[in-house]
């Protein structure tokens, strides 16, 4: 199948105008986001992993209100429980002493929101789209959402996740390459670090083994990355960071700074903020954490949850949102969310078509 029969096949299954979805990011979608991305014929998105049913519910009914557009719910797959609880204590203990630099804890945090919980809420909700990433969702969860008519996306970073994920029956593919900005999807949360394969390595590997569609994401911000990634395979992207500094994103002024002019090479991956694998810009905060003689944070959920206490009382070098950034942060511009998703795919169908 061509680009385009790959292209038109994709939007003619998810009511869309072009092939842009938004990534779900967590802390950084809220609906005016979405409805911009969505009113501009791409796909909106909401990162639940932090919300409650009730913060689900609110979502969608102000999604809902400004859109009839399509948008997608995301999750994460919890860890499996294993960890050695002694080296949890250690660890703990360890990036505790550690966020001592930045200051004083504030109290701590509520639990995080139950999985179950949310899965429920999402099937409630009927979005267009329920996607997982850091795993598969359960057997019984994914006929749930199959009988409901809700398609299934599944984050993929190897083959051998995205075939898994296939044989459970997902209706489609995030392949998140290396260059994405944000937490790195891989199943397991130990093997991240090695698991580094660039999008355009990751894309003709997957098109040759998968028969569901691919959504390439990572280090996609200008027509030029979207128009290579459909060639490659793709039958859509998925875009993140290239959204930041629209407005209707919302990120603080720090954080958008941070993003201007970031070189490829500039950005780290980190644990710092959350205990899993992300890619972030270089603040001050997060290049401590690689310091000789820095510990290693703790494991999700635990630093999370205490980068978040620590947020609640110190004023000292600590970023007080994750500071995330794909590769291509410094083609991120400020310019409206709808212009920046009709300017990419306009850039790239030009290309398309000269080739």
């Amino acid at each position: 199948m061509g680009v385009r029969d790959r292209v038109t096949a994709f939007c003619d299954r998810y009511q869309l105008r072009l092939p842009v979805v938004q990534a779900p990011m967590a802390g950084a979608c809220p609906p005016e986001l979405a409805i911009a991305v969505a009113e501009a014929g791409g796909m909106g998105a909401a990162g639940v992993v932090l919300d409650s049913p009730a913060a689900i519910a609110d979502w969608v009914a102000r999604f809902r209100a400004g859109s009839s557009g399509p948008f997608q719910l995301n999750v994460w797959v919890p860890d499996e429980a294993g960890a050695d609880p002694a080296e949890l204590e250690r660890g703990t203990a360890a990036a505790r002493e550690f966020l001592d630099r930045f200051g004083a804890p504030g109290e701590p945090g509520p639990p995080p929101p139950d999985f179950d919980r949310q899965c429920a809420a999402m099937l409630d909700a009927a979005p267009t789209v329920a996607s997982s990433i850091m795993g598969l969702f359960p057997p019984e969860y994914v006929k749930q959402l199959a009988d409901a008519g809700i398609a299934w996306f599944a984050c993929a970073t190897t083959l051998d996740e995205a075939l898994a994920a296939q044989r459970a029956g997902a209706d489609a593919i995030v392949a998140q390459g290396l260059e994405a900005g944000g937490h790195r999807g891989t199943f397991d949360p130990d093997a991240a670090e090695g698991t580094s394969v660039g999008l355009f390595a990751l894309l003709p590997r997957l098109a040759d083994h998968i028969q569901v569609p691919i959504i390439a994401a990572g280090g996609i911000a200008d027509g030029r990355g979207v128009a290579a990634a459909l060639a490659l395979g793709a039958s859509a992207v998925q875009v993140g960071t290239a959204l930041l500094r629209a407005p209707e994103a919302g990120i603080s002024k720090d954080w958008s700074a941070s993003l201007d002019g970031l070189a490829p090479e500039a950005t780290r991956t980190t644990r710092a903020y959350s205990g899993r694998l992300g890619r972030a810009a270089p603040t001050p905060y997060v290049t401590a954490w690689s310091e000789p003689g820095a510990p290693t944070p703790a494991r999700y959920p635990v630093q999370r949850q205490l980068v978040g206490q620590w947020r609640r009382g110190a004023r000292d070098g600590l970023d007080r949102v994750n500071h995330w950034a794909g590769q291509s942060a410094a083609l991120a511009r400020e310019e409206p969310a709808g212009e920046i998703v009709a300017r990419m795919w306009r850039d790239a169908s030009a290309l398309l078509a000269a080739g």
